[in-house]
């Protein structure tokens, strides 16, 4: 049996209309910081808040959106939510809250692929 062994670090992949638009989103409205773009590549890879893990965007004519949606931790679900919200940004449906567990609550970035936010109940 074969076996690889990744190490610390995750690109998340999104396919988009245009790198620049996505990028400043991302930068504006989850606080996540330009790494570096290559225009001859199509690609643009982004910071998170999260050590080793990155959001790689790539020009694309039409924008197949991710069957895979990221998750990132809040401290606060309710008012992560009216932040952005206020900003505009489209969400589907209702926080969802599992009690003792987690708030879970969907989003979308311009050119529609879905990001959840989530607080952790459990403590």
């Amino acid at each position: 049996m074969s076996t690889i062994s990744p190490n610390n670090t995750i690109t998340i992949a999104f396919s988009v209309k245009d790198r620049k638009v996505t990028s400043a989103w991302y930068q504006e409205h989850l606080g996540f910081s330009e790494i570096f773009s290559v225009e001859e590549a199509g690609w643009t890879e982004l910071a998170t808040n999260t050590p080793g893990v990155t959001i790689g965007l790539g020009d694309a004519e039409e924008v197949q959106t991710a069957s895979t949606t990221p998750v990132f931790g809040v401290a606060d679900c309710d008012s992560s939510r009216a932040a952005l919200e206020k900003s505009g940004i489209k969400f589907d449906g209702d926080t969802m809250e599992f009690e003792g567990m987690v708030k879970l609550a969907t989003f979308y970035d311009p050119d529609g692929n879905a990001l959840m936010i989530a607080e952790d109940l459990s403590s």
